[in-house]
């Protein structure tokens, strides 16, 4: 029982002493992969400085036609002319449909025929009217006669007037027949065609639209509208400095625009206002719905606080850099600026002439010790 006990002794002795060498392995090879975390982190420097900052602000704009009138006939009536081109450039008062025209130049007909015997009806009136005074001045008629005789003739003036009136509007009616272009400008693809038959007031016939110039439409942040204002009274400016537009294609367009209106009222529900501004579009390449991004150039100065993008960290939604401090890295919040490119402009949170990490920033901390032996962070293009 003695020699058992010994036994199971020496047995727990023996599993205690691999137990404690394996602790004892663990613990070093913890402190082995523990120990780099505690090297220094190598990085490249980037000494904060100012540099000429050329951006532009973009915003989804839409190509607006300056006048645009949708063609509806005044009349009814079948189209029995077309006389135009789908597509084609066409001027003021240049003739576009005409609809059936016998029964309005008849009702013209009728209104002037029923004018004539108003008229003559008048001046048989006005005759009888004289006759009458002149006879009751000598006593050689009753008031009686002469009372109706007036009426008469007023209601004779009455009838002429009714009549012309009634000759206007058929002779209107006539002339709605004939539909004519209203200003210069493009026609679109006719809604009707030869023989359809068009209601008053409610058929849409076609489209007419201004395309020289233009206008590209955009809205703003009603904080932008100070800005916006400013740059319409500084007239100054040269024109191809300040707003431009990217086509759908990515290519630019190569005329400048001016800004024409800031609308009157910012809209309630959305906090924005609208901008209109105008191009010139003699060869048409922009046309009415299209979509374009509107480039607006900085007017802030030509030199800003400029730093390569890869330099930011961001957490929780706020940007920091890694400022270096002898050979240790300090994070401090910065608010940012528009995207040049592959830099960033800084608006708070930096001065010129504090070095920053820029390659490495991944692995840094508040108080990371740094190294600089990787290869320094080369100058970043500027413009964009």
């Amino acid at each position: 029982m003695t020699n058992h006990c010994n036994n199971m002794n020496k047995s727990l002795a023996g599993i205690g002493l691999v137990l404690i060498s394996t602790i004892g392995l663990f613990s070093c090879q913890s402190a082995k992969k523990d120990t780099p975390a505690n090297m220094p982190v190598p990085v490249s420097l980037y000494k904060v400085q100012m540099a000429p900052a050329t951006y532009y602000d973009l915003y989804p704009g839409t190509v607006t036609a300056l006048s645009q009138v949708d063609l509806r006939a005044e009349v009814g009536g079948y189209i029995t002319g077309i006389f135009f081109k789908e597509g084609e450039h066409i001027h003021n008062g240049q003739k576009l449909y005409e609809i059936d025209k016998s029964k309005y130049e008849a009702t013209y007909s009728q209104a002037e025929a029923n004018l004539q015997v108003a008229l003559a009806n008048e001046q048989k009136a006005q005759k009888d009217a004289e006759r009458y005074q002149f006879l009751s001045k000598q006593d050689d008629v009753a008031k009686q006669t002469l009372d109706p005789a007036l009426t008469d003739l007023q209601n004779a003036k009455s009838q002429v007037a009714s009549a012309k009136a009634d000759k206007v509007k058929a002779l209107t009616d006539l002339r709605y027949s004939v539909i004519i272009a209203p200003f210069d400008g493009t026609i679109g693809l006719s809604q009707v065609k030869l023989g359809t038959l068009v209601t008053q007031g409610s058929t849409l016939l076609n489209t007419i639209s201004t395309n020289d110039p233009t206008a590209v439409d955009f809205v703003i942040s009603e904080k932008e509208v100070s800005r916006f204002v400013m740059l319409d009274k500084q007239k100054d400016i040269p024109a191809d400095s300040l707003f431009t537009i990217l086509m759908s294609n990515n290519s630019y367009y190569p005329f400048p625009g001016k800004l024409s209106v800031i609308d009157r009222a910012v809209d309630p529900q959305t906090g924005t206002i609208k901008i209109r501004l105008v191009f010139p579009n003699k060869d048409g390449l922009l046309r009415a719905g299209m979509s374009c991004t509107v480039r607006v150039h900085s007017q802030e100065g030509a030199n800003q606080l400029l730093i390569p993008s890869k330099a930011i960290t961001e957490q929780m939604g706020e940007y920091f850099a890694y400022v270096i401090d002898s050979q240790k890295a300090h994070q401090q919040k910065v608010m940012l600026g528009a995207t040049i490119g592959p830099n960033v402009i800084i608006k708070s949170g930096l001065k010129e002439g504090v070095q920053i990490a820029v390659d490495g920033v991944q692995k840094l901390h508040d108080g990371s010790d740094i190294t600089t032996s990787a290869k320094p962070a080369g100058p970043q293009g500027a413009a964009h």
